[in-house]
């Protein structure tokens, strides 16, 4: 190899090495997160916000993710006040607000979920124990206490995970709250048992009410008639008032011929083709069928 080639290799070699060294004297910060230096291990920096940060080229960079995490564990069973089982499904949002201290607590992301699955846990569980299982699942809204049990749920789950673990705890929430599956069939027939209930009352409310108003309309009905046969009976006074008074004058006119009529009106009611009469020889009404009116 002549002295040319050598000299060029040993540039190169400069070079690289030159490249080296300023790119490991230099850490980039990206938006996304944030990162500690370490000098043998242990912390030196903490590097919160996106830039191009000198160091020494013997320090290294520990990356951690700022933004938020979903932490989405199995479905729990927790027991409420009037000792009732449920399941419980919840879902977390978290994300490192002290490096420094999740670095020496948990480390990584999976280790920061196994914790934090043991703080809302708990929380959830010291909740759930001091309310009634109508107080999460009722028909009438103003029963319902889900919203305070989750605010309650959350509060202490972040106390908890920022003092010990350096995790912000965003939010906490219930994504389903269903019965274990050994207990559903009973949970059903109660559930049914107290719709039948409700249903009977419903039905002898109803059946109540039908007769209130079946009473009040045979009531009026009554009242109605009473009223209507008052009211004919005084017509018909009125009429047969009237008639007497027409057949009075009628009569003081000419009384003769009066009784003729009215005799000839009893012949047509009394007598047709299949009448027999028996009269006796003084009889006014033979005499007519004899003689006629004189």
């Amino acid at each position: 190899m002549n002295e040319s080639v050598k000299r060029s290799v040993r540039t190169w070699a400069a070079v690289a090495l030159a490249a080296f060294l300023l790119w490991s004297a230099f850490v980039v910060v990206a938006e996304t997160e944030m990162v500690i230096l370490t000098r043998f291990g242990r912390p030196t920096r903490v590097l919160r916000e996106a830039g191009l940060y000198p160091k020494w080229p013997f320090e290294s960079a520990l990356r951690f993710d700022r933004r938020v995490s979903i932490y989405d564990p199995r479905p729990s069973e927790f027991l409420t006040r009037d000792k009732k089982n449920l399941v419980v499904d919840s879902a977390v949002c978290w994300r490192i607000d002290d490096p420094l201290l999740f670095l020496e607590t948990v480390g990584d992301q999976v280790g920061a979920e196994l914790r934090l699955h043991d703080i809302v846990w708990a929380a959830l569980a010291a909740a759930l124990g001091q309310v009634a299982l109508e107080d999460l699942v009722a028909v009438d809204p103003d029963r319902v206490q889900v919203a305070a049990v989750v605010g309650g749920v959350r509060e202490k789950a972040a106390a908890a995970a920022a003092e010990r673990l350096g995790i912000e705890v965003v939010d906490v929430q219930l994504k389903r709250v269903n019965f274990p599956e050994q207990n559903k069939q009973s949970v059903f027939a109660r559930m049914r048992a107290e719709r039948d209930r409700i249903a009977k009352e419903y039905r002898a409310q109803g059946r109540e009410m039908a007769i209130g108003i079946q009473a009040e309309a045979d009531k009026q009905r009554e009242v109605i008639l009473a009223e209507a046969y008052e009211k004919a009976e005084t017509l018909r006074g009125q009429g047969d008032a009237e008639a007497a008074r027409i057949y009075g004058e009628a009569y003081a006119r000419d009384p003769r011929f009066y009784r003729f009529v009215r005799t000839l009106e009893s012949y047509r009611k009394i007598l047709d083709q299949d009448t027999t009469l028996i009269l006796s020889s003084d009889s006014e009404l033979l005499r007519l069928l004899e003689q006629g009116q004189p």
